[in-house]
């Protein structure tokens, strides 16, 4: 398969068709995308600058190098082709502009004609003789300002100043009947517009009625198509600088149409982005309030839990102190608790305690105290340990502590807890002076067991506090 440089120098060499479509099929997409991009999305457009570029190969595919990098040099060509494309396009484009606009200037002139050109003549004929006679040579005769002063009897720069004193009695006529306009405007308007071409054939026919007809009837003639031609100029120059205000007016009135419609859109966008965000900010505050009333209400069930566990604490005592008054009574003294040397309480069975109910249980009972120590073992919380222990058995673990940060300490522990998945008492045994020692075994993940441990518990007041492991 021949690559791109020597299917060009087949073409370049021998003229091949075969190879030259080769060629534009290689690298159409490439030249087509890169000129779409370019002009925009104008698929029309884009076409036509392909076909231009591989028109330019085809040309001059004799001198390019041999070892020209053909997708490079088709990109390239791709992007003058189009930037020469979209130049003259926006060239045309400003002509069709600029004749709309002179059309449109024009036939709003005609159409406002019949009513300006009385107005016009009528502003003529109020000017006095000598003004009156330097419009006239000035606009309508096309001649200079030393001509002009020289026909009035001054100098150019006499002549100037009359020209432009006319001009302005002109411009405050006009503006007394309604017609705005300014002096300068108007100047420039009646040297532009002040002589026209007439008709083919006015020249002939007027050389032949002079000719025909007397002096008086001939000089009556020439100043009536003076006069005629001087209204229909005044009037066509009076016509155009209205129509420009108006259109200079409109034109401002547009704008400023257009820019108060962006900003009314902009603030009703402003509004409603306000509108989202305080109606977020209210849902935040809401949910905000309801986790706090959450909290409050569990800490509040919480305390009731503590609370109630102490009920039953007390009632257990209660219903021991009304037996042992029973048997009193009765002649038969039962030793209180006390007095015992020990008393046991075997859990038939077992009773199981899974990671995933542990919890905050308080001190109430030497259970209660140690399903406290291991919910705050699994948390890895210092001080919800050193809370659950015993003073004496404190320091020991604050050694343990020292050194490691919170952060160090939750980990160590809860990587620890990982490896269980609860325990299971067995049994929990009284002994005197207010101390227990509670069997039990650590339930693994496996479904297996550990050996029993045992812990000794001691109470402290109202509440039991973990002492440590039990000696034997």
């Amino acid at each position: 398969m021949m690559d791109s440089q020597q299917l060009l120098a087949e073409y370049a060499r021998n003229g091949s068709d075969a190879a030259f479509r080769e060629l534009v099929t290689r690298y159409v997409d490439l030249v087509y995308s890169t000129a779409l991009r370019l002009v925009e999305g104008d698929t029309h457009r884009a076409e036509d600058v392909t076909q231009t570029v591989f028109v330019d190969l085809s040309r001059k595919a004799q001198t390019l190098p041999a070892d020209v990098r053909l997708g490079g040099w088709l990109h390239r060509d791709a992007c003058l082709v189009t930037g020469h494309t979209l130049r003259g396009e926006r060239r045309r484009q400003s002509r069709e502009r600029q004749a709309a606009e002179m059309n449109a200037l024009q036939n709003q002139s005609e159409a406002d004609f019949s009513l300006v050109a009385p107005l016009l003549d009528e502003a003529i004929n109020e000017l006095g003789e000598a003004d009156r006679t330097a419009i006239l040579l000035r606009f309508f005769e096309q001649q200079d300002f030393r001509t002009v002063g020289q026909a009035l009897g001054s100098n150019e720069d006499a002549a100037r100043m009359r020209v432009t004193r006319a001009l302005e009695k002109l411009e405050e006529f006009l503006k007394r009947r309604g017609v705005t306009t300014s002096a300068t405007s108007l100047g420039m308007v009646l040297a532009a517009n002040a002589v026209q071409a007439a008709p083919v054939g006015l020249a002939v026919t007027i050389s032949t009625a002079v000719t025909t007809a007397t002096t008086t009837i001939a000089t009556h003639t020439t100043m009536h198509w003076l006069n005629l031609k001087s209204v229909t100029s005044i009037v066509a120059a009076a016509i155009a600088a209205g129509t420009a205000t108006h259109l200079v007016q409109e034109r401002e009135a547009d704008r400023l149409r257009s820019e108060n419609q962006n900003l009314v859109a902009q603030q009703n966008q402003l509004t409603a982005e306000r509108d989202a965000a305080l109606s977020a900010a209210s849902q935040r505050n809401d949910e905000i309030e309801q986790f706090r009333k959450d909290k409050n209400e569990l800490l509040k069930l919480r305390g009731e839990i503590g609370g109630f566990r102490k009920q039953v604490v007390e009632i257990g005592k209660l219903r021991e102190e009304n037996e042992r008054l029973r048997a009193t009574s009765a002649g038969k003294v039962q030793p209180s608790s006390e007095a015992l040397v020990e008393r046991m309480v075997i859990y038939r069975g077992g009773k199981s305690f899974p990671k995933a109910a542990w919890a905050f249980a308080g001190y109430a009972d030497p259970e209660a105290a140690l399903a406290t120590w291991t919910w705050a073992m699994n948390k890895g919380d210092k001080n919800a340990m050193l809370a659950s222990l015993a003073p004496e058995s404190q320091p020991e673990w604050q050694k343990l502590f020292e050194g490691q940060s919170d952060d160090q300490t939750a980990k160590q522990f809860s990587q620890g807890a990982e490896k269980l998945a609860g325990y299971t008492l067995h049994s929990r045994q009284m002994i005197p002076e207010n101390e227990a020692v509670i069997a039990f075994v650590m339930d693994l993940p496996n479904g297996s067991q550990s050996g029993e441990q045992k812990m000794k518990v001691k109470k402290m007041g109202e509440d039991w506090r973990i002492v440590g492991p039990a000696k034997e």
